[in-house]
């Protein structure tokens, strides 16, 4: 065993006394590496919002939706399944919710009024493919214009941009869509239809909508932030374009004096397109293609650049 001397005491505590001093002094010198390096690394992978950065109109909208394509598709998964959570049908009234339409609208226009349709098309298809369209433009528009105010919750407590819960909804309703189409198909093939190649070009128009619709719902966003009624008067509107839309007639029973309302309704260009790709097998004509087009873009261009300017003093108010 070995004895330390006096001396060799004293100098062992002094030098214990010493590692005490700097032992606190070298933890905390540690911590604050740490705390530094962890701090670097936050600053380097967060993203951060800054309320006064100007906003680019369009190309700031298509970025985010872009960047956050992931919170999209959660987005449209979620109006997907919430739609028919509570009913005992479920899924199965995206189907059954068009077939009872077409139904009653066939024995009213089709057994009692008899409306003949050019081209030997069997009345059911050419009246449940105009449904389908217009059903997909009316859920799209009032979905995408109600979105934002409907999401208010989040949007005052978390920055989101806002313009993701219009494309979503929006894009919801075309999933929908799609997904109803089967029906018109199965249709088609039980009267003797079928289908034909063109059939593989109808996301072409369903796109074209899916960019009207968008359009459409920021403009109605900009201003059922402030004026809750414009979704209301949004409805009946969309009512009465469906009306001049020849879903359920044909336009041949439009009087000449009041062809031109039919003619300048966008959404008779998108029904001449889809119907001539989903079932009659033929390419449009090149009018109603290059205004379906052009409506399309003119619409999201607005929609996006109204929104973009009106956003700061609308999320004042929300």
């Amino acid at each position: 065993m070995t004895t330390l001397s006096g001396s060799s005491r004293f100098r062992a505590a002094k030098g214990d006394s010493r590692n005490d001093t700097l032992a606190p002094i070298a933890l905390e010198s540690c911590h604050l590496v740490c705390y530094t390096s962890l701090v670097r690394e936050f600053l380097m992978s967060t993203t951060y919002y800054d309320s006064d950065k100007a906003r680019r109109p369009l190309i700031s909208e298509f970025q985010n939706i872009w960047n956050n394509r992931a919170l999209v598709r959660l987005l449209v998964g979620r109006d997907l399944t919430v739609r028919y959570k509570r009913s005992i049908l479920g899924v199965w009234w995206t189907f059954l919710n068009p077939m009872l339409t077409t139904g009653v609208m066939w024995i009213v226009f089709g057994q009692f009024f008899r409306f003949e349709i050019p081209g030997d098309v069997p009345y059911i298809v050419y009246l449940l493919s105009g449904i389908l369209l217009l059903t997909y433009f009316a859920q799209a528009t009032l979905a995408a214009g109600s979105a934002i105010v409907n999401s208010a919750g989040i949007l005052t407590k978390v920055y989101v941009p806002p313009e993701v819960f219009s494309f979503s909804a929006a894009t919801a309703a075309a999933v929908n869509f799609l997904i109803s189409l089967i029906i018109l198909l199965i249709v088609q093939l039980v009267t003797g239809v079928g289908i034909p190649w063109t059939v593989v070009l109808v996301p072409v128009p369903v796109v074209a909508m899916l960019a009207l619709t968008a359009g459409l719902g920021l403009l109605i966003a900009s201003a059922a932030v402030r004026f809750f009624d414009v979704i209301d008067f949004s409805g009946v509107l969309i009512q009465a374009i469906s009306y001049l839309t020849p879903t359920f007639y044909p336009i041949s029973i439009v009087p000449d004096s009041w062809l031109w309302l039919i003619h300048i309704n966008p959404l008779y260009s998108y029904l001449v397109v889809f119907r001539g790709f989903v079932y009659e097998g033929v390419m449009p004509p090149g009018w109603s293609f290059a205004y379906m087009t052009l409506s399309a873009v003119l619409t999201l261009v607005l929609g996006v650049w109204v929104f973009s300017r009106s956003w700061k003093s609308l999320v004042v108010v929300l």
